[in-house]
């Protein structure tokens, strides 16, 4: 087994290479589709067919906006959290849709990223329910960590053999620092994913968002310590974006 490190749109992505097949731990972004399908093909030498299964952690723009495209390109399996409902549903989930994508554009501008083609469907079709404690379907070496906080479906992948644990959007690590994501949907399950974190054995950690690596019990300590107590909102955070960019240019 071989993890590959993709540099996406806005966030990391983790392709996993075995002798026969290919497995990618997020959706990554609608952008990154070409991304994918180049380093498949010219780097690994293999047809993007091997990709068997891809895991969306969650439904934002850069772990869901891929899978769709290569769903219906390469009848790649899409899996996620056994979870009631989704999490766009009704005309508050759908203005949370396009709020996200609108977020993710706004990321991509600060990274200086060129204007790429990022919508993707709300609601995407799932070939299989992923409950805490499973093997992957097909990957048997890879289990599912259920770990809400971020949203209320969060999904984290654990590699037992290699001691590796891939969390996500759970934790970021930004200008060398650890900090919790925005949003955070459920306050006390976001702790006690944290908590669960540190009681698994990780040599490793891969994040979305800045560099993984070691990460000690006391800096998890900490992220817990500097978690919010409220759920975040989302007009407290475009307010604060808002009154942030009109300080940078006044």
């Amino acid at each position: 087994m071989i993890i590959h490190r993709l540099q996406g749109y806005i966030q990391n992505i983790f392709l996993v290479e075995y002798a026969d097949k290919l497995l990618l731990l997020d959706g990554a972004c609608r952008a990154d589709v070409s991304l994918l399908e180049q380093f498949i093909r010219q780097q690994l030498g293999r047809p993007v067919s091997q990709l068997k299964l891809v895991v969306v952690t969650h439904m934002h723009p850069d772990h869901a906006g891929a899978a769709s495209v290569l769903q219906r390109r390469y009848q790649v399996r899409l899996a996620a959290a056994d979870c009631a409902g989704e999490w766009y549903q009704g005309w508050r989930g759908r203005a949370r849709h396009l709020l996200d994508l609108g977020l993710a554009y706004y990321v991509g501008r600060c990274q200086r990223r060129p204007w790429m083609k990022l919508w993707y469907p709300a609601v995407l079709r799932f070939d299989e329910r992923l409950s805490d404690g499973q093997s992957l379907p097909g990957f048997d070496d890879w289990q599912v960590v259920f770990s809400p906080g971020h949203t209320d479906r969060d999904l984290s992948l654990y590699h037992p053999q290699t001691k590796t644990l891939y969390v996500a959007d759970s934790i970021l690590r930004i200008k060398g620092k650890l900090i919790p994501p925005f949003p955070i949907s459920e306050p006390a399950n976001y702790r006690a994913s944290l908590k669960r974190f540190a009681q698994l054995e990780v040599r490793q950690y891969l994040l979305a968002h800045g560099e993984g690596g070691v990460i000690s019990a006391a800096e998890l300590q900490q992220l817990i310590a500097a978690s919010p107590l409220q759920a975040s909102s989302y007009r407290q955070f475009l307010t604060e974006l808002v009154c942030k960019r009109w300080l940078k240019t006044s």
